[in-house]
């Protein structure tokens, strides 16, 4: 699904931004008593659990540095 779709699904409703990219699990049930509690703790779990999406989607970047402390040629 498109990144601006599930933010405005999110935004709106944020249980179904969560089940759309967790699915009926455990951040899915714990999104909803956050949301239950209040609309804004809610909020912050389901982004949290969207840039942690993205962030494994990310490959991971080397970053070469030299062990002696010098330039890289």
């Amino acid at each position: 699904m498109d990144d601006c779709c599930l933010i405005l699904i999110t935004l709106l409703f944020p249980p179904v931004g969560v089940f759309m990219m967790r699915g009926c699990h455990a951040d899915f049930w714990i999104n909803c008593g956050l949301t239950l509690l209040g609309y804004i703790p809610g909020h912050v779990h389901a982004f949290y659990i969207m840039y942690k999406r993205a962030e494994a989607q990310q490959p991971f970047r080397y970053n070469a540095q030299p062990a002696y402390g010098g330039t890289v040629a």
